[in-house]
């Protein structure tokens, strides 16, 4: 940027000499006038560090190039305009950007007024070719008074927006950024808790019974031999413990998704579907259903997994695929029950979204054992399938 000024400086300077158009009709010698360009040029290299002192040691040596009445008047104005420019862009301290400012603005308007009234009272100018209404010498004052007036009051505000605009600019990247991490944080931490009370539930209904199993079963391995039938007794408890263990899991895993308002409610099954898709067309989806295979009951905990996987499916269509059309299909094969859902949308995933998207699904169908196969189509929209194995293990 200096390089370009001082570049621009003494093009300016070379060619105003060579036409000899002298902006106060006489100058020094062109070195002299190099070196003024020089002087006024290089303190630019170092405005954004130190822009308060850039624009006190131009504003000075630009009043000291008018005094010598330099050849060029427009390359050293631009300079005062951008050392000024930068001191509102770039300094820090507003108390101090604002009254500097000022405080340049009021010296140069002093000087300029020293200026008119040396012309005032020193020998008048020729006016050849003046023809309006007004005095020439009045004209030509009123005119470089406008002329400074717009000059440093443009200066004074583009730097300020200059600086409100990058503040406002740095201010949205770090709420961008304080957003992204907090939004981290908290999928984090709500992954975390909710892997805390699975496993807090887990241990009150599980430690119990095995607890007694173990027991028993080593009852039962001590008097195998003396007292068959103590054994089987006791072998009995442990299925009988086992069986318990299963069910009160199986009604854990019923509840353990289920929002806090719903608790006191039903948790919902297959038989809840059509309600479901029905709320998908009210939003404005078109809504195809089939069922394939031999229809039976699947253990309630699948059900409500495979309930919840079409819900957070239907939701994320509804809220970022632009989708028209979407069919969920539902197949009962001969060990699994399997879900899918295909969209005509965007084909983009919405896992990123409110809630834990696909994270979620695949946590859920984790617990099963199922698998889930999410992504999006080749031709166009999103493929959500879901496997749930149906079997009871014994």
């Amino acid at each position: 940027m200096t390089a370009i000024v001082l570049l621009c400086a003494v093009e300016a300077t070379v060619l105003i000499n060579s036409m000899g158009a002298f902006a106060f009709g006489r100058a020094p010698g062109l070195r002299e006038q190099l070196a003024w360009v020089l002087a006024l040029s290089l303190p630019l290299v170092v405005r954004r560090r130190y822009p308060l002192a850039v624009m006190l040691v131009v504003s000075a040596v630009f009043i000291a190039a008018q005094w010598r009445q330099v050849g060029d008047n427009l390359v050293p104005s631009a300079i005062l305009f951008l050392a000024i420019f930068t001191v509102g862009a770039w300094e820090r301290n507003r108390v101090l950007a604002r009254w500097s400012r000022i405080g340049v603005i009021v010296a140069m308007f002093l000087w300029l007024g020293f200026n008119l009234v040396r012309a005032l009272i020193g020998p008048k100018g020729e006016f050849e070719d003046a023809a309006g209404p007004m005095d020439p010498v009045l004209a030509s004052v009123l005119y470089g008074l406008e002329f400074n007036v717009f000059f440093f009051l443009f200066a004074y505000v583009v730097g300020e927006m200059a600086w409100t605009a990058a503040r406002r600019r740095a201010q949205l990247e770090f709420q961008a950024e304080e957003l992204r991490r907090s939004q981290e944080q908290n999928t984090r931490g709500a992954i975390a808790a909710e892997r805390m009370r699975i496993a807090r539930d887990l241990h009150d209904v599980v430690a119990h019974h095995v607890s007694v199993m173990g027991i028993q079963a080593g009852a039962a391995r001590r008097v195998l031999d003396s007292d068959p039938a103590l054994a089987r007794d006791a072998l009995k408890t442990v299925e009988q413990t086992a069986r318990t263990a299963i069910n009160e899991l199986r009604g854990l895993l019923g509840v353990l998704r289920a929002d806090a308002e719903t608790d006191s409610k039903a948790a919902p099954s297959l038989d809840d579907l059509p309600e479901l898709l029905d709320n998908a067309r009210a939003a404005g989806l078109e809504v195809s259903h089939g069922v394939y295979g031999d229809v039976r009951d699947v253990p309630s905990a699948v059900a409500l997994s495979a309930y919840r996987v079409v819900q957070e499916a239907l939701t994320n269509v509804v809220k970022h695929a632009d989708a028209k059309h979407v069919e969920v299909r539902m197949r009962f094969l001969d060990s699994a029950l399997e879900v899918e859902i295909t969209d005509d949308g965007r084909g983009l995933s919405a896992s990123g979204g409110a809630g834990f998207g696909l994270v979620g699904m695949r946590e859920r169908l984790a617990v099963h054992g199922g698998s889930l196969e999410a992504g999006p189509r080749r031709d166009a929209g999103y493929l959500v399938r879901a496997s749930l194995p149906t079997e009871e293990k014994a």
